[in-house]
């Protein structure tokens, strides 16, 4: 889903943007597949989603068992503390796939009608937004920018950004490093758009919307000229 989704259902809340999941305001812990899967269905509700199309968004292009999909859906479920026989939030719809079923609602704050980001991060196909001032990236659930693998520092770096779309990147002496174009960083550095960043095994792009406009301004203006 490409629209920022934030939603409070029982006394939990889910945020696409920051991809948390909380509960009473303390993080929850969930692989990127288990939040995908949960997003999904969420985004459905109260309709059922089908197996294949839920392969299809959490295993793209790869073939894999039934099995995958029942234990994501177990890590869910262990999320919410529900229970399969007696669910209060995901049902199994035999044959099918799995719905949502619980009365959910936008989370005050949500951000879904929310002007684009000054700066934002990519991984893979992920859009990871960035918010003016500090931004910590890491490993831990409640870091602003979360990155849940293996080799991740907990609190890995601090991405600062200034009003005008500026940034700057500190590695807080993670075990892996964070690398800046292939150099490893030994102190703050500043980001400009497009520059390639390597925190532990993760690869990321910086992009900034400041070098966006200030592009499509020159191509106006040289359209004028014509």
């Amino acid at each position: 889903m490409s629209r920022v989704v934030k939603l409070q259902f029982a006394d939990f809340v889910i945020d696409s943007d920051s991809r948390l999941l909380t509960r009473a305001q303390q993080p929850v812990h969930l692989s990127r597949k288990a939040f995908d899967a949960l997003l999904l269905l969420l985004d459905r509700r109260p309709n059922a989603v089908g197996k294949e199309e839920l392969h299809d968004r959490l295993w793209p292009g790869t073939f894999v068992v039934d099995a995958n999909l029942s234990v994501t859906m177990a890590e869910v479920r262990r999320a919410l503390g529900d229970d399969p026989q007696e669910p209060r939030f995901i049902r199994t719809v035999h044959r099918v796939g799995y719905a949502f079923l619980a009365e959910a609602r936008e989370a005050a704050g949500s951000r879904t009608d929310a002007s684009p980001p000054r700066a934002w991060l990519v991984w893979n196909e992920r859009v990871l937004r960035l918010e003016d001032g500090e931004n910590l990236v890491g490993r831990e659930p409640s870091c602003p920018v979360w990155l849940d693998e293996a080799g991740v520092s907990r609190r890995h770096a601090r991405l600062s950004v200034e009003g005008t779309g500026g940034a700057t990147l500190e590695d807080l002496g993670s075990k892996n490093g964070t690398w800046l174009n292939e150099r490893r960083l030994d102190g703050p550095a500043v980001l400009r758009d497009g520059d390639r960043l390597q925190l532990g095994p993760v690869a990321l792009a910086f992009r900034t919307s400041t070098a966006s406009s200030a592009t499509k301004t020159v191509r106006l203006a040289r359209g004028k000229r014509r």
